[in-house]
């Protein structure tokens, strides 16, 4: 869905103990019934689905237009899927802030239960906090990052920005993908502005030629940006090169060139090649090769139990704890049966073994 978005202004604040509680019980009661009814990959499709995500947090009873919807939704299904992660085969790694950065040890732990490789996962999780951190160019900084692993090695990404000086915050939608460089997110909501978008569909040729550009010695490319500083350029191009030192360019780019990527993917994937590094080498590949840049912005519910900062009205605990029953007791009903149809057809395949 690249379509629509959902404007997320900054809060502060958290969820009360006794909200959290809650959340986290209905988030897997919820999660349970879903994975047993559509599989782990129907869960996956819908955590990467903006839509149905915030229709999620605001089931949870979180407030409905908040960033903190994202945070705390992401944070109670972690906490809520961990007990059944080995019944389900599903697993919520990373969070907000310092959680974020324990990802790839929590990764590492999940694939060995699974007997995965890791190693792509580790890679999933880095590429896609680098494309939303340096690569979409938006103005929002990347601040929460979860990473929802599947036991086949699917997985979904939900992870969120924010701009202090607009008051908003951006979140990014993954689903398992192979491609991290051609419009690769399954969705992203937030504000639309300005953006430097090196990542989408119809400017290959730019990132061909900045991945050659990489492999050169830096100086060919600092020299290109003195260059281009003492011209008058368009005003777009004006203010991306403002903050671009050509003195200290050389240091950045040092990583890339040493590396010699082979392709665009490899090049965001080199340590230490951020934002400044990508825009230089993206801006020489417009400006002296005539292969242009993308602008175009990747941005493309309902009130079950009240919010917790009480739009449209306070939290029903009662109804709340209802609902958590209720559906514990289908998820209870539906296990049965899966219980009751697995030993029917254990009963034919010994029959048809003795037969």
């Amino acid at each position: 869905m690249r379509t629509g978005r959902a404007d997320l202004p900054l809060h502060t604040g958290r969820a009360p103990r006794w909200l959290f509680e809650r959340m986290t019980s209905l988030a897997r009661e919820m999660s349970l019934a879903i994975v047993y009814e559509h599989g782990a990959g129907g869960l996956l499709r819908r955590l990467s689905d903006p839509f149905w995500f915030q229709a999620f947090g605001c089931v949870l009873g979180f407030d409905w237009h908040s960033s903190g919807l994202t945070t705390t939704a992401c944070g109670a299904l972690k906490e809520a899927l961990g007990p059944v992660s080995h019944e389900i085969g599903v697993v919520v790694a990373g969070g907000k802030g310092k959680t974020s950065r324990k990802t790839p040890q929590e990764l590492q732990a999940a694939a060995e239960r699974f007997g995965l490789d890791p190693a792509p996962l580790i890679r999933a999780s880095r590429l896609s906090a680098k494309v939303d951190s340096s690569a979409v160019q938006d103005g929002f900084q990347v601040y929460q990052h979860s990473f929802v692993l599947a036991a086949d090695g699917s997985w979904a990404v939900i992870q969120q920005g924010m701009n202090n000086s607009s008051g908003m915050a951006r979140r990014y939608h993954w689903l398992t993908t192979p491609v991290f460089d051609s419009d690769p997110h399954a969705a992203v909501a937030g504000e639309r502005g300005e953006v430097l978008n090196l990542v989408a569909a119809e400017t290959s040729s730019n990132r061909d030629v900045a991945t050659a550009l990489a492999r050169e010695e830096p100086s060919a490319v600092v020299g290109d940006i003195k260059r281009m500083r003492t011209l008058t350029m368009p005003r777009r191009h004006a203010v991306r090169l403002a903050d671009i030192d050509p003195e200290r360019l050389h240091r950045v780019l040092l990583p890339a060139y040493e590396a010699q990527p082979e392709d665009y993917t490899s090049l965001l994937a080199v340590k230490g090649i951020g934002a400044k590094g990508l825009r230089a080498l993206a801006l020489v590949a417009e400006l002296t090769y005539g292969e242009p840049t993308s602008v175009r912005d990747p941005v493309s519910f309902s009130f079950a139990h009240g919010g917790k900062d009480g739009t449209p009205y306070a939290v029903d605990r009662a109804t709340y704890d209802t609902t958590i029953a209720s559906l514990r007791s289908a998820v209870a009903e539906t296990k049965v049966g899966h219980s009751v149809k697995s030993a029917a057809l254990k009963r034919l395949a010994r029959l048809e073994r003795t037969g």
